[in-house]
This record gives structure tokens, sequence and C-alpha cells, in this order.
């Protein structure tokens, strides 16, 4: 067994192990070596095995407090979870499927939250105008005019948006009556023409606030959003922070997400101020960085004050 770290208060999604390390088993004993008392099922190109997870979890007291759905699916292609709100009866039967396995896995690994991320608009020419916007906002930086297209663009998403939000509220509430003993936050896209915008994020959340479900924060996706003309980072915060079960933590900058916390463009003492004492708070950084960067990116959050 690897020798534990000094304990921290955070938990670790497994994304950051990649498929460096192939089962759960040897992630709990990896992070336990960083200092983590908890884990996230997050997602990777291949899910990692359970076997031998629990008598990992028992020998160190390792928590799974959180899984994002798609976590047991191969990350490589589109989920089918995120296609909880679509058009087609059978994709959308598809991806409600895929959710209900997740939540049994779930609740057979103790695991209390499931995280469901958001999923884009159908209309084939919304997506297409989508990338073209975000081109020019790569080419041209986020100006006055760009930032106005993108607002009236966003608008037309939300109103397009609107049957697809139907079925995702209509599938939501069958999950949450099959599974009352688990919670549900939702987390937003990283892209304009997700369905889950500014608006829309607040619309799902109060027509399902009896069922308990909240909101998750994820300071990457969030900064990109801004960055290309969106809510700022701290609007999100105010009008949803008191909602806010769950943040993944990483740095930004330019149209890389999941950078070690430091080395990017996000104002982390604006995220702190915000985020609540209670609130589940998961390291999430690219594989690509290893041991090192987890560390430093673990004192640079008690350093912030989260």
């Amino acid at each position: 067994m690897t020798a534990p770290g000094i304990p921290n208060p955070y938990a670790l999604s497994t994304s950051c192990f990649g498929t460096r390390i192939s089962n759960v088993q040897d992630q709990v004993f990896a992070a336990v070596g960083m200092g983590f008392r908890k884990l996230e099922l997050g997602l990777s190109d291949g899910p990692a095995s359970m076997d031998g997870a629990d008598e990992a979890q028992r020998e160190t007291g390792v928590e799974i407090v959180s899984m994002v759905a798609g976590c047991r699916d191969s990350a490589d292609r589109e989920l089918a979870v995120t296609r909880l709100a679509s058009l087609d009866e059978g994709v959308r039967e598809r991806a409600v499927n895929s959710v209900r396995r997740h939540a049994r896995l779930a609740k057979q690994w103790g695991v209390p939250v499931v995280v469901l991320r958001g999923s884009s608009v159908e209309d084939s020419a919304l997506r297409a105008e989508a990338r073209a916007l975000e081109a020019r906002a790569f080419k041209e930086g986020v100006g006055p005019e760009l930032r106005e297209d993108v607002g009236q663009y966003v608008q037309r998403v939300q109103r397009a948006g609107q049957p697809q939000l139907v079925n995702l509220c209509r599938a939501l509430h069958e999950l949450l009556k099959e599974f009352p003993e688990l919670s549900f936050a939702m987390e937003p896209g990283r892209y304009i023409d997700d369905l889950l915008g500014f608006d829309a994020m607040g619309w799902v959340l109060d027509d399902l606030a009896r069922h308990g479900v909240s909101y998750w924060h994820d300071v990457g996706r969030i900064h990109m959003r801004e960055r290309q003309g969106l809510p700022s980072q701290a609007r999100w915060l105010e009008s949803y922070g008191r909602r806010m079960l769950g943040i993944h933590l990483q740095d930004a900058a330019d149209d890389e997400t999941a950078m070690p916390l430091g080395l990017g463009e996000v104002d982390f003492d604006l995220v702190a101020e915000y985020t609540p004492k209670s609130a589940i708070k998961v390291l999430e950084l690219a594989s690509r960085h290893g041991r090192p960067e987890v560390l430093a990116s673990v004192q640079f959050l008690l350093s912030a004050g989260f």
C-alpha cells in the first residue's frame, strides 16, 4: 500500500488518472498517497475496472462521493447520457437507460451523487452556426460585435431548444422517481449551443427543485463560455451558488481547460467567495498532468481558502 499523504478536504476525479491506472483499486491507493480521502468517478477514454475497489476503500477509508454519468462508458465518442433531451424517442430512451445503469451502479457502490452534464441543441443549422461563431472568437477575440452576435444566437438556441428542455425535464422526472435515494446535479456544457445555458439552467432547476435536483459548477467550462461572450463566472455563481451541490475545480486559459490551478486565467478568489462550505470540491485535471501538478493544485486550493 502507498504511504498516505497529508490528508486534504478535497475529492479527486479519477479522470486525472486517464488510462495510466486501469483499475479503481489502484486509483484509490494513488489518491491516498496524495492526501485524498474522497474520489469522484470521472470520465475517461476507457472506464477503469472496479475489481477490488471496495476492499481498497475499506483499507484506506476513502469514500466515492460522486459519479459523472457516462463514466462507465468510453469518453472517446458521444456519450449516450448526454442525449436525455433528444427529440428522437429511441435516442432519448437509450439515454435514460444509460443514466439508469449508472444510477444502479451508484447505489451498488454507495455513491450518493450523480452528476449530469449538458447536451447541445439538435438543430444542425444552429450547431453549424455555433462552430462558426467559435471560430470567429478564436480568430478575432471577443469584441462587442461578436458578443452581441453570440448573445442573439444563444437566445435563438433557447427558443429552438424548448421542446428538448421539456424532454429533459420529463426524463429527469422519471429517473428521480426511480432513484429517490440518490442526489442528481446538473452541470452546464462548455459550448454555446449547449441546451443548459444560463437561463435554461434556472428553468430546469426551478422545475425540478421539489425533487432535490441541484446545481454542479464547472470552473473550466464556465470560463470557456465566458470567453465566448456568454454570462460570466461571477454571474453563474451569484445566481446558482446557493443551489450548488458540488464543483469541478480546474484552471483554464485560451481554449484549454482542466489545467493545474494557478496556471490559467480563472479568478479563484471569486470562486471561493461563492462556493458553499458544504459543496463537494472535486479537483479535475487533464490526465497529462501528474502527481506534482495535483499536489501543487491542492496547495493552491488550501492557500485560496477552499
